[in-house]
């Protein structure tokens, strides 16, 4: 048993107790009833179960929840499809995925969403020309399955989020 205390959608968990092997997909759906990210293959391939990971430093990434124990985030902070809506008002990229319903039976968004928003972040630090911008969404994207082929819509909704703010995302 090891003691975590984590940063969820800004607000902090814990202190908490839990099992060495509790992944965090279990921690989230079960100890706190977070349960928008989603266990899909439980193996990280798949990529449903994707949350953002907040570095100190300002810049995020993403990772799988079904292979990684909760205690690995311990004293991390981290964003879950929970906690992109402010206020009640979707974010711009949610709108864009509802606009090109992006999404079929809805499991791999949260996932999707997760690697789109980190995409967007990194691109506002680093721009692209706008010729490269279709082959770095893609492969932003790469590596989550969508069981129900919603690929291309994905695509056209992070795209869609970039070219309407292009002066924050290309060069």
């Amino acid at each position: 048993m090891t003691t975590v205390r984590i940063t969820i959608n800004g607000h902090v968990y814990g202190p908490q107790e839990v099992r060495d092997d509790l992944s965090m997909n279990s921690f989230l759906r079960e100890y706190l009833g977070l349960t928008g990210t989603k266990f899909g293959c439980g193996v990280g391939q798949c990529l449903s179960c994707a949350i953002i990971v907040d570095d100190p430093d300002g810049t995020s990434s993403t990772s799988p929840t079904c292979i990684v124990p909760a205690v690995n985030f311990n004293g991390k902070s981290i964003r879950t499809i929970e906690g992109h809506a402010r206020n009640g008002a979707l974010s711009d990229l949610q709108k864009a995925f509802v606009d090109h319903f992006a999404f079929q039976c809805g499991y791999c968004t949260a996932g999707f969403l997760a690697e789109g928003q980190v995409f967007l972040e990194n691109l506002a630090r680093n721009k692209v020309p706008r010729a490269n911008l279709e082959s770095a969404i893609a492969e932003a994207l790469d590596g989550h399955l969508c069981r129900c082929t919603g690929y291309i819509k994905y695509h056209q909704a992070v795209r869609d989020v970039v070219l309407a703010n292009p002066g924050l995302y290309l060069v």
